[in-house]
């Protein structure tokens, strides 16, 4: 089941157990369960501290636990094999029933280990999805800390039916006691906020009571990552407040031009660039979405960042970096059938339609790729584009072309989705050449149709473009002295990652200068 390499490495990762742990397997006569046996019978060979039993106690077949031998409520549970991107979630539970410290901050485990309750969730995952693993590593590990937390991962690709019968058409799906607690991507953080409603005022007036910032960065993706490196190595006081680090580069699977690194994925190269930006001085403050942006009155003052939360950011300069977002259709039965149905991540939600009808809208890249990677899923895909030809790279348009199970519509636009209260069912279409409305039956539709910049709440702040980007000079400073902006939120052309970078970087270099080159009697005022 592990080739040689991947055994040598977990080999290694298992000296780090200190209890020894026992693999509970409940198995059928399935391809699965064989597989499923091998994959625990070569873990429990890499080290005399993992030992594997048969009990078939569990109604999910196949299905194992991982418990601790000498303390039986220290356990997690996954039902199918959690190879793909939840390998990482395998080992990482392996090593935490065993008693390895995870590299989590000492409050949020004392937070974890008071929660009054019994919390027994479930979360459904596909293998191929990027978001998933945060979830079940952040659930595996509150149910090692906590004895009244249990916590089973389970593959939606392998357990179809009970997917269809919950009604689960998007992952990760959590489910808490038997209700839905939530979907989509959430960190430990915010996981903990919706059991304790006192952690988020708790973390407002941490961060109320901060100092003032020399560079405050808003917002956490690439662009925001390298203006707080590039800022925090001039020795100042940098800040980094983001709704989500790592941004829409989390939700994004291959990465093949990123210059000098031949491929990596989206979740990969952003745990390298929180490192990277934990490597400096830099307060970073995750989960906190910024609501308002009050410049300062003169210059070399101070301007204020007013957040969700309720608390207040203060700073001599601003790096806005806020990304952007998946465009939405904007028609009738989008927001009424999302994600149940209408979805935007293929390699997320797309093993829960296979042998389904899906469409896909967007003829360019994101759109044809999503297309070519479902048409090897589901049982046919629809690519209906705005345009009169698609706007894909012509490699991507002849793999797209050369598929069976694909038909491409063109001069189309989408203008309902369709669905029977519960789930999607359709869409309807107007032929943009005849004028002519159709319908067409199917079982999901991926949205492709480009970005949407995150600065809605800097209209009456900062210079917009139409289009809702931040208007930035050759220097990255927006309207507002002391104010710079950089990455996919700006009109800088070309939204890529390598791009955004470099505008981070240049953005924070803006900034130093402009501090630097402020009268000295501003300097001792703002400080």
């Amino acid at each position: 089941m592990l080739d040689a390499n991947l055994k040598q490495q977990l080999q290694g990762l298992l000296t780090n157990l200190r209890e020894p742990i026992e693999l509970v397997s409940s198995l059928g006569d399935d391809a699965k369960s064989v597989e499923l046996a091998s994959l625990l019978d070569d873990i429990a060979a890499l080290s005399d501290k993992v030992s594997v039993t048969r009990a078939d106690d569990d109604a999910r077949r196949p299905s194992f636990l991982i418990r601790r031998a000498s303390d039986a409520q220290v356990a997690v549970r996954f039902a199918g094999i959690p190879m793909g991107h939840e390998f990482t979630s395998l080992v990482l539970a392996l090593l935490q029933v065993g008693g390895h410290p995870p590299k989590v901050a000492p409050e949020v485990l004392e937070q974890v280990a008071a929660l009054d309750g019994d919390y027994h969730f479930e979360t459904y995952f596909s293998l191929s999805c990027q978001n998933c693993p945060d979830i079940v590593q952040a659930l595996n590990l509150m149910s090692v800390v906590n004895p009244r937390i249990t916590h089973t991962a389970i593959d939606g690709g392998l357990f179809q039916a009970e997917v269809e019968d919950r009604k689960i058409m998007a992952v990760p799906t959590i489910f808490l006691n038997g209700e839905t607690f939530g979907q989509g991507r959430m960190e430990l953080e915010q996981i903990l906020a919706k059991l304790d409603s006192g952690a988020e005022a708790k973390a407002a007036e941490k961060i109320a009571a901060k100092d003032a910032f020399d560079v405050l960065v808003v917002g956490g993706g690439p662009a925001g990552a390298a203006a707080a490196i590039y800022a925090a190595r001039k020795g100042i006081r940098v800040g980094l407040a983001a709704e989500r680090f790592g941004g829409q580069v989390l939700d994004t699977m291959g990465i093949e031009n990123f210059i000098s690194v031949q491929h990596t994925e989206g979740p990969k190269l952003v745990a390298q660039l929180e490192q990277h930006v934990k490597d400096y001085d830099v307060d970073i403050m995750n989960l906190q979405r910024a609501e308002k942006l009050i410049p300062a009155k003169t210059e070399g003052g101070l301007h204020e960042v007013k957040l969700a939360s309720g608390a207040s950011l203060k700073a001599r300069t601003v790096i806005l970096s806020t990304g952007a977002r998946w465009r939405q259709l904007g028609v009738p039965g989008e927001d009424e059938y999302r994600n149940k149905g209408v979805a935007y991540c293929p390699h997320c939600d797309g093993p829960l339609y296979k042998g389904k009808r899906v469409a896909v809208i967007g003829g360019g890249n994101s759109g044809v790729e999503a297309a070519i990677d479902l048409a090897g899923l589901v049982a046919h895909v629809t690519l209906i584009e705005f345009d009169s030809e698609l706007r894909a790279d012509a490699v991507l348009q002849r793999k797209l072309a050369s598929l069976p199970n694909v038909k491409i519509i063109t001069s189309a636009l989408t203008t309902e989705v369709l669905g029977d209260g519960e789930k999607v069912m359709g869409l309807s279409y107007k032929d943009r050449n005849k004028d002519e409305l159709h319908q067409i039956e199917l079982e999901g539709v991926f949205v492709q149709i480009g970005l949407v910049p995150n600065t809605e709440w800097l209209k009456d702040s900062v210079t917009l473009s139409r289009h809702g980007e931040i208007e930035v000079d050759h220097r990255g400073e927006t309207s507002q002295a002391g104010i710079f902006a950089a990455g996919d939120c700006t009109t800088v052309p070309y939204k890529q990652i390598v791009i955004a970078m470099g505008e981070g970087s240049k953005a924070a270099l803006s900034a130093f200068d402009y501090m630097i080159r402020l009268p000295a009697d501003v300097e001792a005022e703002a400080a």
